[in-house]
C-alpha cells in the first residue's frame, strides 16, 4: 500500500507521528509526505489536501492521512477530487465503517481534537481495513462514483 500524508501547520506535530507510524508499518510500501515541513510554512489546508487526494485519483497512491486543525477541511478538500472519497474519523468504529462501507481512500483528523496515542491507533487500524466489492455497500458506492461521472 502506498500512502500520501499532509497536514497544514496546524496539524504538522500530528501528522509527523503519524507519518512515522506509517513508515514503520511493514504493511505500508510507501509513504508520501506532501504536508508543510515546518510551521513556517503557511500553505493552506486546500491546497495540500487536494494535492494528496490527486496521487490517488492519478493512482500514485492508494490512500491518504490528512490531518489539519478540525480535519474538517482536510476532508472537504479531499472529496473535491473526482473519484476520491474521504472521511474525518476520530473513532475506531467510523474509520473502520468509512472503509468497509464507503470505500474512503483519505482519513482526515483534526489535531485540535484527537490525540496522538488514539490517533495513532486509528490509523493502525484503518491501513488493515479493505471494501468489499461484492458487498452489500458496493451498490451505495455505485451510486456516489455515477454521480461523480455526470
Amino acid at each position: 500500500m502506498r500512502i500520501a500524508v499532509a497536514a497544514d501547520s496546524a496539524g504538522l506535530a500530528l501528522k509527523n507521528e503519524l507519518r512515522e507510524l506509517l513508515r514503520e508499518d511493514t504493511r505500508i510500501a510507501e509513504v508520501r509526505d506532501l504536508g508543510v515541513p515546518d510551521t513556517a510554512d503557511d500553505r493552506a489546508y486546500p491546497l495540500l489536501g487536494i494535492a494528496a487526494a490527486e496521487t490517488i485519483a492519478a493512482g500514485e497512491t492508494d490512500r491518504a492521512v490528512l490531518v489539519c486543525g478540525t480535519g474538517i477541511g482536510m476532508c472537504i478538500s479531499a472529496n473535491k477530487v473526482p473519484g476520491v472519497r474521504a472521511t474525518v474519523a476520530h473513532d475506531s468504529y467510523s474509520a473502520e465503517r468509512s472503509v468497509k462501507s464507503n470505500d474512503c481512500q483519505v482519513l482526515t483528523m483534526g489535531a485540535r481534537v484527537i490525540g496522538p496515542e488514539l490517533a495513532k491507533r486509528i490509523v493502525t487500524e484503518w491501513v488493515g481495513h479493505s471494501f468489499d466489492p461484492r458487498s452489500t455497500s458496493a451498490s451505495k458506492v455505485a451510486h456516489i462514483s455515477e454521480y461523480e461521472r455526470t
